[in-house]
């Protein structure tokens, strides 16, 4: 079935089904602005070439994104505040032939503008269910920026699971108001409505007053956002208060503190819904909309996902590697997270050696991810095996634990741990902390976590920072916080 199934269906009938800002259309007329567009792109030379778009929270945005899925032309959604360096390299590495939205001075690609005035009545289809529609970048933590391949097959794969997941139909107002150049903002953000039918508010600004007028004015049913938006949200009690009309609240993209998830319980009488993806994978865990919220954990496979968690062990050189062995489904034994299933994408653009190496020979993704999974099948994430796993005294510990345990200390509001090399336990842990309200003491901070988990897992420094480095969908970026 078609990515953008409901749309190309005529569904999305009502006067506002698509508000983004201030722009208010429906299904049909944005299906007709987006046939101009795709009349444009399929009479260019290099008519199924990329076509790179500005992905500002607009109308424009969405218009130019669709516009060029029903010409066949995959999408390279380019951040609007990428810097020079960032920009070249991802309009290089894609082969993107055309610029859409306002063109920065370094950009020398012919320039196009969506006009929101003109409608084209042919018949459009989507291209074939394989093909590539969209090129997504990564953050780049590890090198420079990788195009991920995401066909209309996986993405459509990907929704029906959500969908599924989170009781998700054409009776729900999804609102949100995140960015439009990664997954959660532009595939389960703007496509999720323009396959299941639902209708969508982006509301600008992701502030707590926009997202409650989004649920107030407009019926928000199915409410997304990172931990930042959230959190927002729990120092906003007035605005926290409209959003008990909200059907689902649903967290992502980093970790949502402890603090925050029970505040917004607290605030909107329900807890979020936690969940779990990556570009190259969707979402491959989630809380069910019917099952239980724990802080912290992200929930069970969804629909059309398999997972599994392998043991990470010590090579002979001490290099950390990742066996054949199942952790067991303890809640505290780490692995890393490996994934399976149709939402899973084709693949990096132009990397075949960095693609191989992210597949096991037997056909699962390796996340890079370390995870615990329970009795029930509930997962947590405690971080990135690369960063997030530090080997301390002789002990494996997950850097997300030991936040969680952090965030329950009063004043505390934000952390991040890294491991930093020491001579005698082979990596200390330190926490970098933020705290608003002034300095804490950093030996009760360490005596506090020693006493909610393990005497091994305390932190062997605590530093107080002002703000943490994140990246712009609000995730710590911790080799910047890392000395040694």
């Amino acid at each position: 079935m078609p990515l953008l199934r409901a749309l190309l269906e005529g569904g999305l009938d009502d006067p506002e089904a698509i508000r983004i800002g201030g722009t208010a259309f429906s299904g049909p007329e944005l299906l007709g602005a987006a046939s101009v567009v795709a009349d444009g792109i399929a009479e260019r030379a290099q008519a199924t070439a990329p076509v790179a778009v500005s992905a500002t929270p607009t109308a424009e945005t969405v218009v130019a994104v669709v516009g060029a899925l029903l010409a066949g032309a995959p999408v390279v959604p380019v951040p609007p505040d990428s810097g020079v360096a960032e920009r070249a390299h991802v309009l290089s590495d894609s082969g993107a032939a055309t610029w859409f939205g306002d063109k920065p001075r370094d950009v020398a690609l012919p320039c196009r503008r969506v006009d929101l005035s003109r409608r084209a009545g042919h018949e459009v289809r989507e291209p074939p269910g394989d093909d590539t529609a969209l090129i997504v970048y990564t953050s780049g933590t590890t090198g420079s920026p990788k195009g991920v391949l995401l066909s209309t097959a996986a993405m459509a794969a990907g929704l029906d699971g959500l969908a599924d997941a989170w009781a998700w139909t054409a009776a729900d107002t999804l609102a949100h108001g995140l960015p439009l150049f990664h997954v959660h903002g532009l595939v389960l953000g703007v496509f999720g409505s323009l396959r299941l039918g639902s209708r969508l508010v982006h509301t600008g600004r992701p502030t707590a007053e926009n997202y409650a007028r989004a649920v107030r004015e407009h019926g928000g049913s199915l409410l997304f956002g990172v931990p930042t938006v959230w959190s927002r949200v729990a120092q906003d009690p007035a605005s926290a208060a409209a959003l008990t009309d909200a059907r689902l609240l649903v967290s992502g993209s980093a970790p949502l503190p402890v603090p925050v998830f029970e505040r917004i319980r607290e605030l909107t009488g329900q807890a979020p819904v936690e969940r779990y993806g990556m570009s190259e994978t969707m979402i491959s865990l989630s809380v069910r909309a019917d099952g239980e919220r724990r802080p912290g954990w992200v929930g069970v496979p969804v629909e059309g996902v398999e997972v599994r968690l392998r043991a990470v062990a010590e090579s002979p050189d001490g290099e950390s590697i990742v066996t054949d062995e199942d952790v067991p489904a303890d809640g505290e034994s780490i692995g890393e997270l490996q994934v399976r299933g149709a939402c899973l994408f084709d693949g990096y653009l132009n990397r075949p050696e960095a693609t191989a190496d992210t597949w096991t020979d037997d056909g699962w993704f390796r996340t890079g991810d370390a995870a615990v999974v329970d009795a029930t099948g509930y997962h947590r994430i405690v971080g990135r095996r690369s960063v997030d796993l530090i080997k301390s005294g002789g002990y494996r510990i997950g850097a997300g634990e030991v936040e969680t345990a952090l965030l329950a200390y009063s004043g505390i509001t934000e952390a991040a741990v890294v491991g930093e090399p020491d001579e005698d336990l082979g990596q200390r842990i330190v926490a970098h902390v933020v705290c608003p309200e002034g300095p804490v003491d950093a030996e009760a901070v360490m005596e506090f976590v020693g006493d909610r988990l393990s005497r091994h897992k305390r932190p062997r420094e605590v530093v107080v920072v002002d703000a943490l480095p994140r990246n712009a969908m609000g995730k710590v970026q911790k080799a910047r916080l890392r000395r040694g």
